[in-house]
């Protein structure tokens, strides 16, 4: 007996086509821009608009620093006279003492980002007032903030403690009683089998396993 398959068979499509957020101001952002998507066709909007749907992870912040290294020649090109253009928020960085005057548009400004900018001569404008200045994304610098700088991150890879691993622990503390059996057995995250060979060929004592290990890596 068939199943009735709704209309498009069984092939669905997981990228989004509209905000989670229950946030009215996003949304209407997003009314924008599919707006200037379909009228003017410009492949700016369409990225704006895709970055727009985006979940809070994928919409990093970015520095006042890697701002300004963005926006006045650090990096190979220079882009001072353009408007920078983030789906995401500017932070402040105190570790930048001298900003020129830029212009900026993003989701949102924290206070002293926005203090600072506006201080220096500079412009923070809303996506509105982009979507007047330059509808069709003309001199404009898109920049996206550095998705794999959050904490949770830190913690993926291969298990902590297991050889050439950088994986930041999920322990309580460094003390004496935790996370310190592993590598001796298999239970408490990986086994180092060097060191069991060298303990079935009686190479080495209980109390100093490396006092006559054979194996020049124990060495």
């Amino acid at each position: 007996m068939g199943i009735d398959l709704i209309a498009g068979g069984k092939s669905k499509k997981s990228k989004r086509k509209a905000p989670k957020s229950d946030d009215v101001y996003l949304k209407l952002t997003v009314k924008l821009y599919r707006f200037l998507v379909r009228r003017t066709q410009s492949k700016f909007n369409a990225v704006i608009l895709k970055r727009l749907f985006m979940s809070k992870v994928n919409k990093a912040p970015l520095s006042l620093s890697r701002l300004v290294e963005f926006m006045t020649g650090k990096v190979p090109f220079f882009h001072e006279d353009k408007i920078a253009v983030l789906v995401g928020t500017i932070t402040d960085d105190l570790r930048v003492h001298e900003i020129p005057a830029i212009k900026v548009t993003a989701l949102r400004f924290t206070e002293r980002a926005r203090a600072r900018i506006e201080k220096a001569g500079g412009e923070c404008l809303t996506f509105y007032q982009l979507a007047i200045r330059a509808p069709l994304g003309q001199n404009t610098v898109l920049l996206r903030g550095p998705e794999n700088s959050h904490e949770a991150v830190k913690h993926f890879g291969p298990a902590p403690g297991v050889p050439h691993s950088h994986s930041k622990p999920y322990v309580r503390s460094k003390g004496r009683k935790f996370e310190k059996a592993r590598g001796k057995r298999k239970s408490c995250g990986f086994k180092h089998f060097q060191e069991q060979e060298c303990y079935l060929r009686g190479n080495a004592t209980a109390k100093n396993p490396r006092s006559f290990c054979c194996c020049p890596e124990a060495w």
